[in-house]
């Protein structure tokens, strides 16, 4: 256990960092004019904003270089003692929010954690818990007290005990969307977003490694190495059972292999006289049905449930072929190179040889993509020309070249204090580097990087034929021949990307531009990320909308999110909108959980359409198309894209369902007008962007 007054000492150097962090964010409210005073005790009703028509933005969370930890033992967690009464008081709540019982604290194992890394704050009466507009860090339990709840000036509600608020900071930089002032004297139980991030990791982590433990205790898997058991990890699913249910059934077929994680089995075997034999009684730890994972066979024997009932994982042999391939290919494979490596013989000299020859490549190749053919080109160099975009964190400028007029940009502008404000500093370092090595004509190309004392600067191939999200509100839905074009080029994209190893993390129609022959181009790279092939990553990162259920969660998440923003965009591009939004970003995810077989399809989305996007948003990563052993050979084979060029695509012949019509290579007319800006920012002398 954790030392309390460590942890303390701890909190409160995290607490002074978090206000820190928003004291930057308020010098920038200062200088955008935004109202962050007391609120005006009047009644009245909030007003609602519709959003449908507006442009959706990304959310993540502080995303910075660790320490890359080995097990899940090596993280720490904080304990604050508390009685029994206090423990029920705060699942209670807990039970009481339906984000939090259904989604983040599903698992009793969570729910623990949680509440023992909890401690009490104490808040007087007409002092702010939170602001509206201000990033948060916490979640909160009232305790003790009553709060009021206010909406801009207007105070919408009145909370007591066991009200939950702030559950969004514990996932990404969540800006506070109400006013929170205490009414009475207040005590609140608060959980810190780093903690609970620690939680989820330490508690993934730890199942991860336990899975990988009971399938190596199999024999038929014991020679797999670790990395192809981690990826079998991926497949496994928790099934339970109640005493007297029959799991197994001598005589019947199947594909399920078991392994029990709680309680105990009986087994028996009907011998061919009839006569019962009764086998071992299995408990945690056993297995059973093993073979068939290699082919179909028979059941041998008859496996039934024992009170109080029984938990097991079970891996499936059709995914694990879609996923893996076949066991015994797997194990040939496996067995083969590590007997070339071991033996050091010559077909091992080859394959370290070969391993030698791809690191080199791929150095090289980095050195080169750094040597860009305007690469010499410097920010004086530059002339802006007029504003091609706005986003949070800054502009994207039509910039031209002033020796050549003819030679035209995209300079985005991002501001560095917002920035730090927010804890995005490694995600402009991962669009640098992730966009600067790309060289794929579905991606736009990053050519140079630049900074002063305000801005970091991405200088861009221009694409002259808008985003996909502006033609989307035109058209209000696409045709299946626009829709399939542009998701046959994010396809494309996604392919380049992940063969690098990199997750894109944020597709959406707002990501997705046309360049002046109407090809779809994937851009902003802000949430990308470098992953190796059985690494995962834990920051929340993507559009509220488009987010998979393993993010939300804080599952850990690899290179399917991807797939899944897939399906979800086919779905936006038929449809006009995604399948899943509520009315805030706790219901939309809320949805989001409830899964893609909860989606009402509308008329204007054909069968095949749905069985792909449904085949997209496999709640199991690894069960999503794209994602499995063929990789995105099984989208371009599927049945939506029956008779689709890819060649053709592939080498940008195909024409395209959507030709801008522009007048020269500096016609702005698929993009809106935007006044200048006319609030400069604040400095910002850090050094992280020295390699900008």
């Amino acid at each position: 256990m954790t030392n309390v007054f460590e942890s303390s000492n701890i909190l409160k150097m995290e607490e002074k960092k978090d206000e820190n962090q928003n004291i930057i964010f308020l010098k920038c409210c200062a200088v955008k004019k935004m109202d962050v005073g007391k609120p005006k005790r009047t009644p009245g009703k909030p007003l609602i904003k519709n959003t449908i028509n507006k442009k959706k933005e990304g959310v993540s969370g502080n995303s910075s270089v660790t320490k890359k930890l080995e097990k899940a033992s090596d993280i720490k967690l904080p304990k604050y003692e508390k009685d029994l009464k206090t423990i029920e008081f705060i699942k209670d709540s807990i039970r009481g929010n339906e984000f939090l019982k259904d989604g983040l604290f599903a698992s009793p194992n969570i729910i623990k954690a949680v509440v023992d890394a909890m401690y009490i704050k104490s808040v007087p009466a007409n002092e702010y818990i939170i602001r509206e507009g201000e990033v948060g860090f916490h979640m909160y339990v009232v305790a003790k007290g009553s709060i009021d709840v206010f909406k801009g000036d207007v105070k919408v509600n009145t909370l007591g005990p066991k009200k939950v608020f702030g559950e969004l900071a514990l996932l990404y930089n969540s800006k506070r969307n109400a006013t929170i002032l205490a009414n009475t004297d207040c005590d609140f139980w608060v959980l810190d977003r780093k903690i609970f991030l620690q939680i989820m990791k330490k508690s993934g982590m730890q199942m991860t490694e336990n899975r990988v433990k009971f399938l190596r205790s199999v024999p038929l898997l014991s020679s797999l190495n670790t990395e192809v058991l981690v990826k079998m990890t991926d497949l496994l699913k928790l099934r339970t059972y109640a005493a007297g249910s029959v799991i197994l059934k001598q005589g019947d077929e199947g594909s399920l292999f078991y392994i029990i994680t709680g309680g105990t089995v009986s087994v028996t075997i009907t011998q061919p006289d009839g006569t019962v034999k009764q086998g071992p009684i299995l408990k945690t730890g056993d297995f059973f049905g093993e073979k068939a994972l290699l082919k179909d066979e028979k059941r041998a024997a008859t496996v039934i449930a024992q009170e109080p009932g029984v938990e097991c994982l079970t891996l499936d042999r059709i995914h694990f072929i879609e996923y893996l391939g076949g066991l015994q290919e797997v194990r040939d494979a496996n067995f083969d190179k590590k007997f070339s490596l071991e033996k050091n013989d010559a077909s091992g000299i080859i394959i370290i040889n070969k391993i030698l020859k791809k690191i080199f490549f791929v150095l090289y190749l980095k050195h080169l993509n750094c040597l860009t053919e305007f690469s010499h080109l410097l920010l004086d160099d530059l002339e802006i020309i007029g504003t091609i975009g706005v986003g949070a964190f800054g502009r994207v400028e039509f910039v031209k070249c002033k020796n050549d007029k003819n030679i035209v940009f995209a300079l985005k502008c991002v501001k560095k204090i917002d920035v730090v404000a927010l804890g995005q500093e490694q995600h402009m370092h991962n669009e640098k580097e992730n966009m600067m090595m790309c060289r794929s004509p579905f991606i736009v190309r990053l050519y140079n990087t630049y900074k002063s004392s305000k801005y970091v600067y991405f200088l861009m191939e221009f694409c002259q034929g808008g985003d996909v999200w502006s033609l989307l509100q035109k058209k209000k839905f696409f045709d299946e021949s626009l829709a399939r074009f542009i998701t046959g080029c994010m396809v494309e994209a996604f392919e380049y990307l992940h063969a690098r190893g990199i997750a894109y993390r944020d597709l959406k129609p707002e990501n997705v531009i046309f360049d002046a022959k109407g090809y779809a181009k994937l851009a902003d790279f802000g949430f990308s990320k470098k992953l190796k092939p059985t690494e995962k990553t834990w920051t929340f990162a993507g559009t509220p909308e488009y987010v998979a259920p393993e993010i939300i969660l804080n599952e850990g998440h690899n290179r399917a999110v991807d797939y899944w923003t897939l399906g979800i965009f086919i779905h936006e591009l038929l449809v006009g909108k995604p399948p899943f939004r509520g009315h805030n970003h706790s219901q939309t995810y809320t949805l989001i959980l409830k899964g893609i077989d909860s989606v009402l399809f509308p008329r204007l989305i054909s069968k095949t359409a749905q069985i792909l996007i449904k085949k997209l948003c496999k709640r199991a990563p690894a069960e999503r198309l794209g994602f499995q052993r063929e990789g995105v050979t099984d989208i371009k084979k599927h049945r939506w894209f029956q008779n689709f060029n890819w060649e053709a695509l592939e080498k940008t012949l195909l024409v395209s369902p959507h030709v801008p019509k522009l007048k020269g290579t500096t016609d702005l007319s698929y993009f809106d007008k935007y006044p200048k800006d006319k609030e400069i920012p604040p400095d910002e002398f850090g050094d992280w962007d020295s390699e900008f």
